[in-house]
């Protein structure tokens, strides 16, 4: 059973690790898939993942466009409405770390995390709640991380980021339930992506292992069959919610 048949899903930051997971995910249950990514060094992947949603039956398309930049977002929202018609889904998925302590970290390093983690979903969800409004249903999901309900040393700024899109994500379920939107968070813990290849390796793997209760890192998968979840009509009751998918990290 597909359960988005001819929904309309944006997922930014789609081109890899996560956020390809999740496009594919969602158009394996039939949404049509608009995808952003950032960096021209990402544009043959990004055209590789373009071609393998098109060949499961759905349309789609990748943008450049950087999430953390209002304008771009603007610019990006009106050609999906363009190109597709109209907007249900919404997973803003764009994030990067620059690890550091506190005292060594620069203005500019706290900014580019803030901008690209925070700031982009602010963007991009007030350009998306004008197309849900007319239509008066549509699903928010925004990428946290269990950093930001836990913290961690040498991640302030990513933690910071993170916890803001909690709080960010209830205010948004309360000022948009009335008009039949929902805003859900989820919150992964250690995934294994390209981001986190470093996790992989000996004594480093284990020590973060043997803090998981089940025991193992999580997968991209694991990710996208809960924004699956909270972007189909399974989760209609739900809204403002930051669900946790760590394995037990935060028990």
């Amino acid at each position: 059973m597909k359960l988005l048949s001819n929904k309309v899903a944006i997922v930014t930051g789609g081109a890899r690790g996560i956020g390809e997971a999740i496009a594919l995910k969602l158009a394996e249950h039939g949404a049509h898939i608009a995808f952003t990514y950032v960096s021209d060094n990402s544009s043959e992947k990004a055209a590789a993942l373009q071609e393998k949603l098109q060949a499961l039956g759905v349309k789609a398309k990748a943008y450049q466009s950087n999430a953390g930049d209002f304008t771009q977002s603007e610019t990006f929202v009106n050609d999906v409405i363009k190109e597709f018609g109209t907007i249900d889904i919404c997973v803003n998925n764009a994030g990067i770390s620059k690890d550091n302590l506190l005292l060594r970290m620069s203005a500019e390093q706290w900014d580019e995390v803030i901008n690209t983690n925070l700031k982009s979903v602010f963007n991009m969800t007030k350009q998306v709640i004008r197309p849900m409004m007319k239509a008066k249903s549509g699903s928010i999901i925004n990428m946290s991380s269990i950093i930001g309900i836990t913290g961690n040393a040498g991640q302030s700024s990513y933690a910071a980021s993170k916890a803001g899109i909690i709080g960010f994500t209830k205010s948004i379920a309360k000022e948009m339930g009335s008009r039949n939107i929902r805003c859900n968070a989820i919150a992964p813990g250690f995934i294994e992506t390209d981001m986190t290849g470093y996790l992989k390796e000996g004594d480093t793997a284990e020590k973060y292992k043997s803090s998981i209760p089940l025991g193992r890192f999580g997968t991209g998968e694991n990710i996208a069959d809960v924004v699956l979840f909270l972007a189909s009509d399974w989760s209609s009751y739900i809204t403002g919610q930051a669900i946790s998918v760590c394995g037990g990290l935060n028990t």
